[in-house]
């Protein structure tokens, strides 16, 4: 086994032995799949500037109802050179050195680019329309920077706690201790792209997979005082009490004043807490998470509705389609006819 393969295990071993403590985070990180992604590669000579907009676009079912799209995460890494990163929000540019990485959640802009004072001519998509094999070259031929960068497209089920999860921009830097996990995981990744073995797309969506679990790991051990809205209510000792609640018994016929008791507080102080973490009353988080884990267990299509139904805490199929229907926006049978997003690797021609 060689050593890219033997971090990754380590980091899967990892995860199985702390599932106990990361209760709401582990849970979502079990909804989660990767549909498609992609992983390219940036050649770019001094002077350069390159840009990512703001994608407005939006996919429309068959149902005529607008979903939201599922390519949430971009993600990449600095291998070689120095360049500047500048990102919607923040103020001043942010000076990256060979091993930074960053991830982006859909809809951020950015500009990265040789110098402050260079202006950006091209999107990362015009320039990957002209790409070859997934490396495209851009730049006026002074110092060479690399730069391997890449999309995540998520299927349905994981969109809502993805967001919840996702900050707008997360920086890694190359002297943070998890980076070097995060280098061999992408190492792994771009090998099995390039092989094309028997079983390399089900590795290289799982090794994506780990990539970017990996990058939230890595963002939140890098201290409490970044985390943000879903994450900072997880790390409250008495608001997380209860979210750990939720997910680990998520059929439990919860009310406030249960969740209230779980969590140490009265419960005034309990829901006032809660909505003011995470923007929702206790029941409608419930409720939300109870249909996330309902369409992850639609999609297996192995178990009769009135099953689903029980195991996210309905004593009725009708009272669950109700529900669910209120949440989702459509009952699990026009859910289920909606197909799913197919598997694959994305062009780097779709963007950055």
């Amino acid at each position: 086994m060689d050593g890219n393969c033997s971090g990754v295990l380590s980091f899967c071993l990892f995860v199985q032995k702390r599932e106990a403590k990361l209760d709401p985070i582990t849970d979502i990180f079990r909804t989660m799949h990767v549909t498609a992604f992609g992983l390219h590669r940036l050649e770019a000579t001094a002077p350069w500037g390159v840009k990512q907009e703001k994608q407005t676009e939006e996919k429309v079912t068959p149902s005529d109802k607008k979903m939201s799209p599922t390519d949430l995460a971009h993600f990449a890494m600095l291998s070689r050179g120095n360049c500047w990163l500048s990102v919607e929000g923040i103020p001043e540019p942010i000076p990256l050195t060979g091993g930074d990485c960053f991830l982006l959640a859909r809809g951020t802009s950015i500009v990265l680019r040789d110098s402050p004072r260079t202006r950006p001519r091209w999107s990362f998509r015009e320039i990957g329309a002209k790409a070859n094999s997934n490396v495209a070259h851009y730049g006026g031929g002074g110092a060479p920077t690399t730069i391997v960068c890449g999309s995540l497209s998520f299927d349905r089920a994981s969109l809502k706690p993805i967001t919840q999860l996702l900050p707008s921009f997360i920086l890694i830097k190359a002297d943070q201790a998890r980076t070097l996990a995060l280098h061999n995981t992408m190492q792994a990744l771009a090998s099995e792209m390039a092989e094309q073995a028997p079983g390399s797309e089900v590795v290289a969506t799982r090794l994506a997979e780990v990539l970017f679990i990996q990058v939230l790991r890595a963002h939140i051990a890098s201290g409490p005082e970044r985390n943000k809205g879903w994450l900072r209510a997880v790390f409250d000792p008495q608001i997380g009490t209860a979210l750990s609640a939720i997910h680990d018994r998520v059929n439990t016929p919860w009310t406030v004043e249960s969740l209230a008791e779980a969590a140490g507080m009265s419960r005034s102080a309990f829901a006032a807490r809660f909505k003011e973490l995470l923007g929702q009353t206790p029941l409608e988080y419930v409720t939300e998470w109870r249909m996330q884990k309902a369409m992850q267990l639609l999609e297996q299509r192995d178990k009769k509705l009135i099953d689903v139904a029980r195991l996210v805490g309905y004593e009725s199929d009708a009272a669950f389609s109700k529900a669910f229907k209120r949440v989702v926006g459509a009952n699990p049978g026009e859910y289920l006819k909606r197909g799913f997003e197919g598997h694959g690797h994305a062009g780097i021609a779709g963007g950055f």
